[in-house]
């Protein structure tokens, strides 16, 4: 169980699940609750995330917060000195230096909170999040509910038939699906693309 820091250490927590979960939700109450804490705070976001807004973090009931969109995982080194907690959201999008930043950040005294998908539409681990997982001392995931059978859902099923890693959408791309029912769906799309392959 979760267990909020209160002690000022550096320490790193990530939230991951699928599309539909709730990651962004936890990730801004524990800011809000920092906030409400009188500490201060600073939340970044890859600038490729414009979905609901251009600098705020928007969750999928639209709670918000702000944010500083940026390009490169190291711009966050740039934190005053002042900042004890760095936010950062949809951690997946980032490059590879996101543990290493992660690292130097909570070395340096800061509480880092990051959330993200830990898997892509394909199943497999996606970007910085597996290393991201492994140097944190807090990993909480959390699912959403799969819409086909209303079991946990863990995978985040694309209904676009891009084959492109990065694909922003709502719930119009993905949907959130269960073991068994994501690979039905694969198994289907498969079957759909043979046989309009003969």
């Amino acid at each position: 169980m979760f267990l909020e820091n209160t002690k000022k250490s550096g320490c790193i927590e990530v939230i991951c699940g699928s599309m539909f979960s709730g990651k962004t939700e936890e990730l801004i109450r524990r800011l809000k609750r920092a906030q409400f804490a009188n500490q201060k705070i600073k939340i970044f976001k890859p600038a490729v995330d414009i979905r609901y807004s251009d600098n705020d973090v928007v969750s999928h009931d639209l709670h918000s917060i702000p944010s500083t969109p940026i390009t490169e995982a190291k711009q966050m080194l740039e934190v005053e000195n002042d900042i004890q907690v760095v936010g950062i959201d949809e951690a997946q999008f980032f490059d590879d230096t996101l543990a290493s930043v992660a690292q130097e950040l909570a070395n340096r005294g800061i509480r880092v909170i990051a959330a993200g998908l830990d898997t892509d539409f394909l199943g497999k681990p996606f970007g910085p999040m597996p290393n991201l997982m492994a140097v944190a001392e807090d990993v909480q995931k959390v699912h959403a509910i799969c819409v086909k059978c209303g079991n946990l859902a863990n995978h985040s099923h694309r209904l676009s038939r891009s084959k492109k890693l990065v694909v922003l959408g709502e719930k119009d791309v993905y949907e959130p699906l269960c073991r068994s029912c994501y690979n039905k769906a694969i198994a289907e799309e498969k079957k759909q693309s043979n046989s309009t392959n003969i």
